[in-house]
């Protein structure tokens, strides 16, 4: 069955959210950053990029949809929130008049509705996008790396999706680091079932295949991991990457932009092993999932298991999530496994 439709749809709103997001980062301003109950910075910029991506979903597909989001209307519709409503109001208009193809004016009542189509579940019956209108908050507010990342679920597996990863350089981070020399950065990649994974950049030019590392020997490996401690357990990928004799130090990054430059060959492995007690998100994989598989990669959880998109909102993933190419794995899952026995507690 083909996408073509759907993911050009999901490539406009992607690019639109990423232009609006890009405007926000330029203009940072404090009260941009509103505290949720988590803590969690969330921005203007995450309710304005989920505003747009419904809506142009919305206007490209012309019908019904689910879509299963991270943000909902709620604190904006407290007393005090107006002036913020405002301001993200005016974001997603101004957005759309310089993409020039929806020719509306959205009230502030259009936006947050626009915010609240995304509160569905999921799940493994019919089709579901899934949306992480900002992954990798913190990376924006440092302004470092970050994603506007969509996907589309039919029947519970990834069909399609789109990272639109704004300050990720067009140039592979083993050459150019996280911030180009040239300044020439903005890369949306693309994935359809069956249909590889692509790159081009956020400016629309003409995309390019990419693929996975093709690295054998684990020697000349080197690995992401999420740039936030808290986000991942930093000693145990070290104690992996020692077993494994991975000799360059591991390249910390914010975001699903892992997951982009993964599948075009920056990097050949990524860990992630969050705290105990944290549950993964469908939105923060099923995007770089797919691009990363289209690629020639695989992701698994930490006893080799693909994950499983079909059962709401959250990955019921064991102890972790490990990414890296189709030679790499089986000495990955044995080095993850060893050190998992080394760090249990001896019972």
């Amino acid at each position: 069955m083909s996408y073509h439709k759907e993911l050009a749809a999901a490539k406009k709103a992607a690019s639109l959210a990423a232009r609006l997001c890009q405007n926000v980062q330029k203009a940072l301003l404090q009260s941009d950053v509103q505290s949720k109950t988590d803590k969690t910075p969330v921005t203007v910029a995450d309710y304005g990029s989920q505003a747009l991506v419904s809506f142009v979903l919305q206007q490209e597909l012309h019908a019904e949809f689910s879509l299963v989001a991270e943000e909902d209307s709620k604190d904006l519709r407290k007393d005090g929130a107006q002036e913020i409503v405002e301001r993200i109001t005016k974001l997603v208009n101004n957005s759309l008049t310089s993409d020039g193809s929806y020719n509306v004016t959205l009230s502030t009542e259009d936006v947050l509705k626009a915010i609240d189509s995304g509160i569905s579940e999921g799940g493994c019956q019919g089709r579901h996008w899934v949306l992480d209108p900002i992954d990798g908050t913190k990376g924006f507010l440092r302004g470092d790396q970050y994603a506007i990342a969509l996907a589309l679920l039919a029947g519970g597996k990834v069909v399609l999706g789109v990272l639109a990863c704004p300050n990720l350089p067009l140039a592979s981070l083993k050459d150019a680091g996280q911030h180009s020399p040239n300044n020439e950065v903005g890369c949306l990649f693309f994935a359809e079932v069956g249909g590889g994974t692509y790159m081009q950049p956020l400016d629309g030019s003409s995309a390019v295949k990419v693929q996975v590392s093709a690295v054998e020997n684990p020697e000349e490996a080197s690995f992401f991991e999420s740039y936030e401690a808290a986000h991942s357990m930093h000693d145990l990928s070290s104690l992996i990457a020692q077993k494994l004799g991975v000799k360059a130090p591991p390249v910390r990054i914010d975001s699903q932009a892992k997951y982009g430059a993964l599948s075009r060959g920056d990097g050949a492995i990524y860990l992630r092993f969050p705290h105990k007690g944290y549950r993964e998100k469908i939105w923060d994989h099923a995007a770089g999932c797919i691009v990363v598989t289209e690629a020639g990669g695989v992701v698994t959880d930490a006893a080799g298991q693909p994950l499983d998109f079909s059962k709401g909102k959250h990955l019921d993933v064991d102890t972790g999530i490990i990414v890296t190419n189709q030679k790499l794995m089986p000495l990955l899952l044995n080095a993850v496994k060893e050190s998992l026995k080394e760090k249990a507690p001896s019972s």
